[in-house]
């Protein structure tokens, strides 16, 4: 099996992926936290789903409003307003923000235009900012666009989030 028991996450369900995700860090005696915007929580339910999930699923921050990032999690407001919501340095903001206040080992972030409207030339429809934190390491983010419809772009979204878990954990 590759990677640390999860099988080809190309071929596997998000609720499989979910669960592996969880196995991995109880192994290691790991917690984790979500800060989320465009995916709304699916992050956290797909997780939440697997049971047994509470021992390591701290909590779950649904920040979609800008009002939401600053007051749930601590992202600065003045950083929202120099960058936009969907930018690398809200995402790790974010993530960095819910793991502080949540007291978890690890917490993972997203921000991003999950469409169908609100795009730009900047920041088009599928952009989306992801990172991941844990306390003494540095957080590592990552940028994609990804194509399809709002359902595909949030689900993309959160199979992108288990795989930067996984690098994150592969680090350590």
């Amino acid at each position: 099996m590759p990677h640390w028991g999860c099988p080809d996450a190309r071929t596997t369900t998000p609720l499989a992926e979910a669960a592996a995700l969880l196995e991995a860090l109880r192994r290691r005696g790991l917690t984790l936290a979500t800060a989320e915007s465009c995916t709304g929580g699916l992050i956290a339910a797909a997780l939440t789903a697997v049971a047994g999930s509470s021992d390591v699923v701290q909590a779950g921050f649904v920040t979609y409003s800008n009002a939401a990032k600053t007051a749930m999690v601590g992202v600065p407001a003045a950083l929202i307003d120099r960058l936009g919501a969907v930018s690398e340095e809200v995402a790790r903001a974010m993530a960095e923000g819910a793991r502080s206040r949540s007291g978890a080992s690890i917490a993972l972030s997203c921000t991003g235009v999950a469409g169908p409207g609100g795009g730009s030339a900047e920041k088009p429809v599928g952009l989306v900012h992801l990172a991941a934190a844990m306390d003494g390491h540095d957080t590592i983010h990552v940028r994609r666009i990804f194509p399809g419809d709002r359902a595909a772009i949030r689900a993309a979204t959160v199979r992108e989030a288990f795989g930067l878990a996984r690098s994150l954990l592969d680090a350590i």
